[in-house]
């Protein structure tokens, strides 16, 4: 989709890789609109402030979609865990679901009726390469963007027609603070490339302009999210060395 005269809503515009999207966004023209917890650095973007943890937050959230109507909804924000399933807790493990996955369902439900009606709009869900290659002590993390994958194909199949595009894109590791020390001391160890939140957020507004499908950002990483479909016992041999470090590393 062009951006010139698009109103573009971010989730976790407020962060290191959203405020890029929003920053490129608006020098091709597009008005940003920015959701989160924190209120936006650039202040004259309009910022709708919210947290996505809690159904009224993400109810509160979607009114202001249907005064603002915007073209396009980008889905980005995101909470990560790295550890043994065993050690997160059960509100732990429903706040991974809900911000990762539940919230960006949520928002795209209430915009799908405005843009129906229009005949035009974009969904973009902002997943991971974790969610097509599911990593050991990223459980919740890799299964809730697998979800968000699932649903990005589902739904773009039951728009078809309408006007209406999904774009699903898959990072691998960025360099933000969502990493802790443990998963830095992860990708020392095991040479894990991370990508800046400038490159990443680049891609996503190619990807956004191109009307893209889907974008898997990184290689190899690109090329074993089509090994781990085919062949995925052949990638858990791959990755065995790598869950051992990360064990190592938990239980140190």
């Amino acid at each position: 989709m062009k951006l010139k005269g698009k109103k573009i809503a971010i989730t976790g515009g407020a962060g290191g890789i959203g405020s890029r999207v929003a920053e490129l966004a608006a020098a091709r023209g597009a008005t940003p609109i920015i959701i989160d917890r924190v209120p936006a650095q650039n202040n004259k973007w309009q910022t709708i402030q919210g947290d996505l943890s809690t159904l009224e937050e993400i109810s509160a959230i979607a009114l202001q979609f249907t005064r603002e109507q915007p073209d396009i909804l980008v889905n980005l924000a995101g909470i990560q865990y790295f550890g043994m399933l065993e050690a997160q807790s059960p509100q732990q493990i429903a706040l991974m679901v809900q911000v990762n996955l539940i919230a960006p369902v949520l928002l795209a439900q209430a915009l799908l009726p405005a843009m129906r009606k229009r005949g035009s709009g974009q969904i973009v869900n902002i997943g991971s390469i974790f969610g097509s290659i599911p990593f050991a002590h990223f459980v919740t993390y890799s299964s809730a963007k697998a979800g968000i994958k699932a649903f990005s194909e589902g739904l773009r199949r039951e728009v078809a027609d309408s006007g209406i595009t999904v774009t699903h894109i898959a990072p691998r590791a960025v360099k933000t603070p969502l990493n802790n020390e443990k998963i830095l001391k992860l990708a020392a160890r095991t040479k894990m490339a991370m990508d800046t939140p400038e490159l990443v957020a680049a891609r996503m507004i190619e990807a956004i302009e191109k009307d893209a499908k889907d974008v898997y950002i990184g290689f190899p990483e690109s090329l074993f999210v089509r090994v781990n479909a085919l062949l995925p016992r052949m990638v858990d041999g791959a990755l065995a060395k790598n869950d051992r470090i990360a064990r190592e590393i938990l239980t140190a």
